[in-house]
C-alpha cells in the first residue's frame, strides 16, 4: 500500500468551509460565549429583581452603550445557537440531509438569526 504525502502544517487562512462548516463554528462560539458571559447576566438578573437602589444600578448599567453592544451580541448568540440547535436536532432525525437542504437550512440560520438580532436589537437600543 502506498502511504500519502500529508502536510506538515494546516494553514488556516486557505481553507474554504462551506457555508454549513462556518455556521457549525459560529454555533460553537456562541455557545462558548454564553457561558462565560452568564456571571454577568446572572448578576444583572439579581439587580434587576433586587432592591429599587438595585434596580437604579441596573438601569444605569444596561443604559451604557457598550453594555447594550455587549448584550446584543450575546442576543445574537442565543439566538444563533438557538435555531442552530433546531437545526442540529432536525438533521439528526435525518430531515434535511440532502445537500441543497443542508445548505439552505444553514443559510436560513444564518439568516433569520441575524434577521431576529436586528429586529430585537433595536427593541433593545
Amino acid at each position: 500500500m502506498i502511504a500519502r504525502k500529508r502536510p506538515k502544517y494546516l494553514n488556516l487562512v486557505e481553507i474554504r468551509l462551506p457555508l454549513a462548516g462556518f455556521v457549525s463554528i459560529l454555533h460553537r462560539v456562541s455557545g462558548a460565549g454564553l457561558f462565560l458571559m452568564l456571571p454577568f447576566l446572572i448578576y444583572l438578573l439579581q439587580l434587576s429583581l433586587g432592591s429599587p437602589q438595585d434596580f437604579e444600578t441596573f438601569k444605569a448599567i444596561v443604559g451604557h452603550p457598550l453594555i447594550k453592544l455587549i448584550l446584543i451580541g450575546l442576543l445574537w448568540a442565543f439566538l444563533h445557537h438557538f435555531c442552530m440547535g433546531i437545526r442540529i436536532v432536525l438533521l439528526d432525525v435525518h430531515v434535511g440531509v440532502d445537500l441543497a437542504q443542508a445548505r439552505g437550512s444553514a443559510l436560513f440560520v444564518q439568516v433569520v438569526s441575524l434577521l431576529l438580532t436586528a429586529i430585537l436589537g433595536a427593541r433593545l437600543w
